[in-house]
C-alpha cells in the first residue's frame, strides 16, 4: 500500500512570528521533531527540535500566553525538585522571543523551597532545513549533522543557509553525527528560595532570502478605541500586534512594506492576501497600501509565459525561494507565480481606495503606468474566448486548478456537490472587474490621462452579460451562480462569493437586496461568521476548506459590504459571529474555521490546518471597527460619509487616531448612532446619515433562467 502523507495540524500550537520568520511550538513550549513543529525562516525550516529537559525529564506545563509582540511564555514545573509537600516549589518560565535574524530563549528557574536545589537543564536541540513545502505535505526530512566551532557555538548549513546557535555558560554535548546536539547547564539554588536565567540564541544567515523583516517603522497608525463591547477592543489589539509582526519587505527595498499571508505556509508575498490586508488596513493610513503597491508593481507581469502564468499587466500570485511542489497533489508552482485571477483587479481597486483615503498625488503619479498596464491585462488577457466575462483556466496541469481566493482543487461545485470543468468565470471575479473598470476610469480623468469613456463602458456591458447569465432559481429565490463552467452552465450552488458583489456596482439596487436577504438565511449565517456554503448544498461539508467553513476575512468583507450598504441586520449577525468566534480563539482569529451551527458545541470548531496570525483575518478586526464607526472618505471628491454599524445594537464606539489624508481624525458613535468626528482634514465635509435608511425595494430584477421572479421579500 502506497504510504499516505497527511497535512499536519497546528491548531493546538502556540505560534510567534516576527516575519519572515515563525516559531511553532506545543502548549508546554516544546519544539519536538514531528508535524508543522520547528523555526521557519523564509520558507526552510531551521530549528526542528528544542526539547527542555530538568535531570532528564520534562517539565510539566501550566500555560503559555504572549510575552510582547514577538513572544511567547511558557509557565511550568519540575515537581521531582524542591520541598516534598504537594505544593510545588520549582518552576520554569520559558520565554521565547524572536528576533530579526532569529530566536532567543531565557529559561528562568526559580525555587522557592526551603531545601537546596540542584540540577542539570538541557535542551536537545536539531535542524533539518526542511523547505516549508515538504512540511505541508506530512513528510520529513532527517536531521542534519551539526559542526561545533572552536567559539563553542553549533552550526549547521545547507541551501545556503547558515544556523548558528549559541548558549551563555552551557556546555555543548554531540553525538557520533552530532545529529542531536544538547546544551547543559548546572543549575544550583540556595535554600529558602532562589532564581537563575539561563539563555541561548539562534542565528539565522540567508544571504538568498526573497523577504526580510523591514525596519521597524509604524507603518500604520494605532488607534485608540474604546467600546461597549470589550471584545472589539480585545480583537483589535491582538490583531494589530499581528499584523506588526507580519511585516515584510523585498531586500533591495526595505522600506516597500507588505504583509505576509500567515503563518506557516504562506509567510511571504501573495498579491491577493497582501492586497486585501492593505485595502482592510486603509483606515490607518495609506503607507501600507503605497509600499504593497510599489512592491508588486515592480513585478507586474511583461510577456506571456504559460509556465508561470505571466501577461502583460498582470499581478503575481505569490513570491518564493524555489520551486514550491507538492507531489502528492501534483502541484509544481515556480518561485514568481501569477496563477490568480482577481489580483490584478484588486490591485487596481487597492490604488482608487487608497487615493480616496489620502494617498497623495506624488504617490499616485509614479503608479498610474502601471494602472493603465493592468487595465491592458483586463481588456487583452482576461476573457480568453471573448464571450466578455473574466475567467481562468491552468494551462500548465500542475499550476492551481482554480485561480480565485477559493482555490482548492474541489471549491467550484454545483448544488448537487459535482465539480465544475474548467475554464471557470467567478462571480466574485465579474464584480472586482467591474469595480476596477470604473475606479481605473475615475483614477484616469482624475489624473487627465485617457480611457476612462471606454472603461465605463467596459463595465456597463459587464453588469449586463453579468445579468443575461449568472442569474438562477436557487433554494431561496432568485440567486447569483457562484461561477459559470467550461459550457457556460451556471454552478448553482449558494456560496458566499456573492457577497462580494456588493458595492462593486455590478448588482442595482433590487440585486443587492436580494443577495442581501440571501446572505442572511440561516444555512449562511447559521454559524459563527458566514458560511463560503450553504448548508443545504450538496457539497457542503463544515470542514471543507471552501465549500463550508467560515473564513475570517470573506466574513468581514462581507460584513463591510453590507453595512457600507445599509443592510444593518444582517451586518450585525455577521459582527457578532466574528466577535464570538474572536472570543473563542484567544482574540487571534485563525484563516477559517469550521461552519458548524452556533448551537453544537457553543464555540468554533478549529480548522486544524488553518494559518493563525494570519495577515487577511487580522486586517479583518480593522474593516470591523470601519464597519462600526461608519467612515468612509473620499478625499478627491472632498467628502466623508457616515453611516455608522455602532449604536442601538452594537453599543457606544469611538476610535481616536484614524487617519484620514495623513491626519489623525477621532470618531465617536454613542448608543444612539449619533456621530461625532474631530480632526477632520481642511477641506472635507461630512456627509450622509448617522443611521443607514432601509434600503428601498424595486421591481427591475434581472430575469433569471427558468422564469423566476422577483426577489423573495422585495416589492
Amino acid at each position: 500500500m502506497t504510504e499516505r502523507h497527511l497535512q499536519p495540524l497546528l491548531h493546538e500550537l502556540v505560534g510567534v512570528v516576527l516575519a519572515p520568520t515563525s516559531a511553532l511550538g506545543d502548549a508546554a513550549g516544546q519544539i519536538r521533531p514531528i508535524g508543522v513543529q520547528g523555526v521557519f525562516h523564509a520558507d526552510a525550516r531551521v530549528l526542528s527540535r528544542a526539547e527542555l529537559r530538568v535531570d532528564g525529564h520534562e517539565p510539566e506545563g501550566l500555560t503559555a500566553g504572549p510575552d510582547g509582540p514577538h513572544g511567547a511564555r511558557f509557565v511550568s514545573l519540575a515537581r521531582r525538585l524542591g520541598d516534598p509537600h504537594p505544593d510545588p516549589t520549582v518552576r520554569i518560565d520559558r520565554v521565547r522571543r524572536l528576533t530579526p535574524d532569529g530566536l532567543v530563549e531565557e529559561l528562568h528557574v526559580v525555587s522557592t523551597a526551603t531545601v537546596g536545589v540542584r540540577a542539570t537543564v538541557s535542551v536537545d536541540l536539531g535542524c533539518d532545513l526542511a523547505p516549508i513545502e515538504v512540511v505541508k505535505s506530512g513528510d520529513s526530512r532527517p536531521a542534519l549533522p551539526a559542526r561545533v566551532g572552536p567559539d563553542g557555538r553549533l552550526r549547521w548549513s545547507g541551501d545556503g543557509i547558515t544556523v548558528t546557535v549559541h548558549a551563555e555558560d552551557a556546555t555543548v554535548h554531540t553525538g557520533p553525527a552530532a545529529t542531536a546536539p544538547r546544551l547543559a547547564w548546572p543549575v544550583e539554588l540556595p535554600p529558602g528560595g532562589g532564581g537563575v536565567v539561563l539563555r541561548w540564541r539562534l542565528t539565522v544567515t540567508d544571504p538568498h532570502a526573497v523577504v526580510v523583516t523591514p525596519p521597524d517603522g509604524p507603518g500604520w497608525s494605532r488607534p485608540e478605541v474604546r467600546a461597549d463591547d470589550r471584545r472589539l477592543v480585545r480583537l483589535l489589539d491582538r490583531s494589530l500586534a499581528d499584523l506588526h509582526a507580519l511585516r515584510l519587505a523585498e531586500p533591495a527595498h526595505p522600506t516597500d512594506v507588505f504583509l505576509g499571508a500567515g503563518v506557516p505556509w504562506f509567510l511571504t508575498l501573495f498579491g491577493r492576501d497582501s492586497l486585501w490586508a492593505a485595502r482592510m488596513l486603509l483606515p490607518l493610513g495609506t503607507d501600507l497600501a503605497a509600499g504593497t503597491l510599489r512592491v508588486l508593481a515592480r513585478r507586474q507581469g511583461t510577456r506571456v509565459d504559460p509556465t508561470t502564468g505571466e501577461a502583460p499587466g498582470k499581478i503575481l500570485h505569490e513570491l518564493r525561494r524555489h520551486e514550491f511542489t507538492l507531489a502528492d497533489d501534483g502541484l509544481r508552482l515556480p518561485p514568481v507565480y501569477f496563477g490568480t485571477v482577481d489580483a490584478t483587479m484588486l490591485w487596481v481597486n487597492l490604488l482608487h481606495d487608497a487615493w480616496r483615503w489620502g494617498l497623495p498625488a506624488d504617490q499616485v503619479e509614479p503608479l498610474l503606468p502601471y494602472l493603465e498596464a493592468a487595465l491592458g491585462w483586463l481588456r487583452e488577457h482576461a476573457d480568453a474566448d471573448g464571450d466578455g466575462l473574466v475567467e481562468y483556466v491552468d494551462t500548465t496541469g500542475h499550476g492551481l486548478a482554480n485561480q480565485g481566493w477559493k482555490d482548492s482543487g474541489d471549491a467550484v461545485r454545483f448544488a448537487d456537490g459535482t465539480i465544475a470543468q474548467s475554464p471557470i468565470v467567478l462571480a466574485e471575479v465579474q464584480g472586482y472587474a467591474h469595480q476596477a473598470a470604473v475606479n481605473g476610469a475615475a483614477l484616469l480623468d482624475a489624473f487627465d490621462r485617457p480611457g476612462g469613456d471606454a472603461w465605463r463602458a467596459y463595465a456597463r456591458q459587464l453588469a449586463d452579460r453579468f445579468r443575461a447569465t449568472f442569474w438562477v432559481d436557487g433554494a431561496y429565490g432568485p440567486q447569483p451562480a457562484l461561477a459559470l463552467d467550461r459550457d457556460k452552465r451556471p454552478v448553482d450552488s449558494l456560496t458566499s462569493n456573492i457577497g462580494h458583489l456588493l458595492g462593486t456596482g455590478l448588482l442595482n439596487v433590487a440585486e443587492e437586496t436580494q443577495v442581501a436577504q440571501l446572505l442572511a438565511t440561516e444555512a449562511m449565517t447559521g454559524g459563527f461568521g458566514l458560511r463560503t456554503m450553504s448548508r443545504t448544498d450538496g457539497g457542503y461539508s463544515p470542514l471543507s476548506y471552501h465549500c463550508g467553513s467560515v473564513w475570517t476575512h470573506d466574513t468581514a468583507i462581507v460584513l463591510g459590504g453590507l453595512a457600507r450598504a445599509g443592510f444593518r441586520d444582517t451586518a450585525l449577525t455577521l459582527a457578532e459571529g466574528l466577535l464570538r468566534a474572536a472570543e473563542a480563539f484567544d482574540y487571534r482569529l485563525p484563516e477559517l474555521y469550521g461552519g458548524d451551527d452556533r448551537d453544537a458545541l457553543g464555540r468554533p470548531v478549529p480548522y486544524p490546518a488553518a494559518c493563525r496570525p494570519q495577515a487577511w483575518s487580522a486586517a479583518g478586526a480593522v474593516l470591523l471597527l470601519q464597519a462600526a464607526t461608519g467612515l468612509y472618505p473620499d478625499v478627491p471628491a472632498g467628502t466623508v460619509r457616515l453611516a455608522p454599524l455602532a449604536g442601538a445594537d452594537l453599543g457606544a464606539v469611538s476610535a481616536s487616531g484614524l487617519r484620514i489624508a495623513d491626519t489623525a481624525t477621532d470618531v465617536t458613535v454613542d448608543r444612539t448612532g449619533a456621530v461625532t468626528v474631530d480632526g477632520l482634514p481642511a477641506g472635507l465635509r461630512l456627509t450622509g446619515r448617522t443611521v443607514p435608511a432601509p434600503r428601498p425595494g424595486t421591481d427591475a430584477l434581472p430575469a433569471v433562467p427558468g422564469g423566476g421572479g422577483a426577489p423573495t421579500g422585495v416589492r
